[in-house]
């Protein structure tokens, strides 16, 4: 992992404030470890940290209260979601920089200072990530392209793991991203997003028809059609887990995921553009079918892995050719 931050410039760090969300739902240990680190992170800071529990049943509310007294606690009597939970948040912040991160993130010594810092230099900028660092020492995805009916059929037939650099068939996932330099992206994922409030202000909130998944591809999208910059930024990095609360459901997130790409086609290209996406969602997960029943009829030593890969893509065809109904109402509890 990269051992410090670069910080670019001399700015006083004790003049732009900084608001970080952070949302809970039943990932008591990630939550403490992450606001721990932002604790860390406080010193020489103008820094809120705003926590907004979706009805946990952990005990991570109760612990939170406890622990970091520091912290404006939400608790909310239902899971609202990622993005209605991050508005309650929002609507607390105080700072001129709002930074939202998921509660499986560790965020190290000097992270925070140095995309402000690179954000104070660079006012086009409206949103921000940094690089994301998994626990074993590999460099996460992070970016990705708006998702599109071609990117998605590139998908689909797998032409983005023979074609992985390439900007015409590489998928919207983008999995040959170098990570290695500064750069504009069209979508950086929700799981570290720091953003100018300015920006935020005039862009609105995250739209809360997207329960969890989808929000981001959404807000990115705004965020650029308003004239803000979406940036991935190098020189900063964190610690992410990933998948600390959808790990117990596999399939039923995967399935949400779907349905929210599904949302923003919806949303942004009509019911054509929406009916067009779903014929390939529907093509992409009959091949995926193909191949992972084949890894698990040749490979003894990937069988759990192919049957978990074999139920969610099951789930997600049987959504959406509307022989099984999508089971969103137990996301919620």
């Amino acid at each position: 992992m990269p051992e410090e931050m670069i910080i670019h410039s001399s700015i006083d760090r004790s003049s732009p404030s900084i608001a970080a969300i952070v949302v809970t739902w039943n990932a008591q240990a990630y939550a403490i470890e992450c606001l721990e680190s932002l604790r860390n992170n406080s010193t020489g800071l103008q820094l809120q940290t705003i926590v907004v529990d979706n009805a946990s049943t952990d005990g991570t509310p109760e612990v939170i209260h406890t622990k970091f007294p520091e912290v404006q606690l939400v608790r909310a009597a239902a899971n609202l979601g990622f993005s209605r939970a991050n508005n309650l948040g929002i609507k607390l912040c105080d700072a001129d920089y709002v930074c939202f991160i998921n509660s499986d993130v560790v965020v190290p010594l000097r992270c925070l200072e140095a995309i402000v810092d690179y954000m104070e230099q660079n006012p086009s900028v409206g949103m921000l990530g940094p690089k994301m660092i998994a626990p074993n020492g590999d460099v996460g995805d992070s970016v990705m392209r708006l998702p599109t009916i071609w990117n998605t059929l590139c998908c689909a037939m797998a032409f983005h793991r023979l074609f992985k650099r390439s900007k015409w068939f590489g998928g919207y996932m983008m999995a040959g991203f170098p990570y290695d330099s500064t750069t504009d992206v069209e979508v950086l994922t929700g799981w570290f997003w720091m953003v100018r409030k300015a920006a935020l202000e005039q862009v609105g909130g995250l739209d809360e028809q997207f329960f969890m998944y989808g929000e981001d591809i959404d807000w990115s999208h705004r965020f650029r059609k308003a004239g803000w910059r979406v940036v991935f930024y190098a020189d900063a990095w964190a610690l992410h887990y990933g998948a600390a609360s959808s790990s117990a459901a596999p399939a039923r997130f995967y399935v949400e995921m779907r349905r929210a790409n599904l949302q923003y086609f919806r949303k942004h290209h009509g019911w054509l553009g929406e009916a067009g996406y779903k014929l390939v969602l529907m093509l992409h997960e009959l091949v995926r079918l193909a191949g992972h029943s084949a890894v698990y009829l040749l490979f003894s030593s990937r069988r759990k892995q192919a049957k978990s890969k074999i139920a969610s893509s099951l789930s997600c065809f049987g959504w959406l050719s509307g022989i099984v109904p999508i089971q969103h109402n137990k996301l919620a509890s």
